[in-house]
């Protein structure tokens, strides 16, 4: 965690917010990415889900959280599924969160191992009447790569053919339009980072910088205050700020252009976003202004 700490209170009360738009008697799961492999032992940086971020505040690989507020039993109203830290794959991956630091961090007293996931979760299938099983639904995405979450939804759909499954995404979207004060906070953060990295490369822009010289310049104001880029940043010059959604940023920034960045930081899985088009050379042409 590059971040400061989060109250565990934020995460608690998301929960508790989900729990009051659930009909009776019933059962959410949310599930981590996948890590996403590149060559060889390889894998890329992940955002492992900001559903999971959001109710729970968990960042690690194959977590897995099951929310069930009508349980008879309390233990199992909220449980939390992690990969078990060993010897071995904190030595080739870092730290991993054991079960004392996850109860602090998350709020969730019934913390257990991954291989228990299936003998508890089959447990709780034959109890509730409705199951809330979530996706990445938007508008505009265009998903081709079937996800961790999505092979759940299938392979949970195949063993109980039957069950009431309902969509957790509406409830979703519904809940984080809102923000409370903590989450408003962490967001002006992301916008913080974002003005410092803005004002950096005001100062360094000029003739003969290469694009991705300026796209270096974000990235380290904002990694060295704990954040991280948002999304992939566009830092399109002359013909290339034409293109909406451009991502090479190689191309050699020359006098009498302008610069078009549509960047932002994100700070503990807040985002900003900003589009901002400067000179190359510090003076707007009239047309340009």
């Amino acid at each position: 965690m590059r971040y400061e700490h989060i109250p565990s209170k934020l995460f608690i009360e998301n929960r508790r917010r989900l729990a009051a738009l659930l009909p009776k008697n019933s059962l959410v799961v949310v599930n981590a990415n996948d890590l996403c492999p590149t060559n060889a032992d390889g894998s890329q940086a992940t955002i492992v889900n900001s559903d999971l971020f959001y109710l729970a505040g968990v960042e690690q690989e194959q977590s897995i959280l099951v929310l069930y507020p009508d349980a008879d039993e309390e233990k199992h109203r909220e449980i939390l599924f992690l990969r078990e830290p060993t010897e071995e794959n904190q030595i080739w991956e870092g730290r991993k969160l054991d079960k004392a630091a996850a109860r602090a961090l998350t709020g969730i007293e019934n913390i257990h191992w991954l291989p228990e996931f299936f003998r508890l979760f089959h447990r709780l299938m034959c109890e509730c009447d409705h199951v809330f099983l979530n996706t990445n639904e938007h508008k505009r995405a265009i998903i081709e790569v079937e996800s961790r979450e999505t092979r759940f939804v299938l392979d949970t759909v195949r063993r109980y053919p039957v069950h009431d499954f309902q969509r957790l995404a509406p409830l979703m979207h519904r809940l984080r339009a809102v923000k409370s004060e903590l989450e408003l906070d962490l967001l002006r953060k992301a916008c913080d980072l974002t003005d410092r990295g803005f004002r950096r490369v005001l100062g360094f822009t000029r003739p003969g910088v290469k694009e991705y010289e300026v796209e270096a310049e974000f990235l380290h104001e904002f990694v060295r205050h704990g954040g991280r880029f948002a999304y992939m940043p566009i830092i399109g010059s002359g013909r290339n700020a034409c293109c909406l959604h451009y991502l090479a940023n190689d191309r050699v920034c020359r006098e009498g252009e302008l610069l078009l960045m549509d960047v932002g930081a994100a700070y503990a899985n807040y985002n900003s976003d900003m589009t901002r088009t400067i000179p190359v050379d510090g003076r707007f042409t009239p047309r340009q202004r």
